[in-house]
């Protein structure tokens, strides 16, 4: 292995070890997968780095990252979509309670919602995301996603009302007064 310093390099590195858990973060709400996450993160920053050079506004790096990390995940998406085909049989649902992982009553609410995007399809999860994780403008997310202001705001509205239908928090019990005898 050859070691490579100084210029770019060392500059890129340090952006790396300042914004990579950060992004990591942004890219693991992305993708709904740990794993899926870091290989996401490492495609959008080979492409940052090729691009270092032309990019001007260093202010702009994560805005940069995180609009690759969703073009290649929906290109990755649209790639594995293509694998999957029709059969005559339809596997049996799987009732929401009886999945171990579905968010419920317990656990913490972080944990519940980051289980309950992992169940949105790629773009809603995507959309979300960059709405209130990224903090993106809605016209933004639609340059970003190739789509129209009109479908984000659908998806993100359709994406919402399943979250809060994935995220039952149950009420502390109440406690009735003992009839005195």
């Amino acid at each position: 292995m050859i070691a490579v310093t100084g210029g770019i390099h060392d500059e890129f590195h340090e952006y790396v070890v300042a914004r990579g858990p950060a992004l990591l973060r942004a890219a693991r709400q992305v993708t709904g997968d740990h794993h899926e996450a870091e290989d996401l993160l490492q495609a959008a920053l080979v492409k940052t780095y090729l691009a270092w050079e032309r990019i001007e506004d260093r202010a702009a790096l994560d805005g940069y990252v995180r609009r690759a990390m969703v073009n290649i995940n929906i290109s990755w998406w649209r790639r594995r979509k293509l694998e999957e085909y029709p059969s005559e049989e339809l596997p049996e649902p799987v009732h929401a309670s009886a999945r171990g992982d579905l968010p419920g009553i317990h656990g913490h609410l972080p944990e519940q919602v980051e289980q309950a995007l992992d169940l949105l399809p790629a773009r809603m999860r995507a959309a979300i995301v960059l709405r209130y994780y990224e903090d993106m403008t809605e016209p933004e997310i639609a340059k970003v996603l190739g789509i129209s202001v009109g479908t984000v705001k659908s998806t993100v509205s359709r994406g919402m009302a399943k979250l809060r239908g994935a995220l039952v928090i149950s009420e502390p019990p109440r406690l009735e007064p003992q009839p005195q005898s």
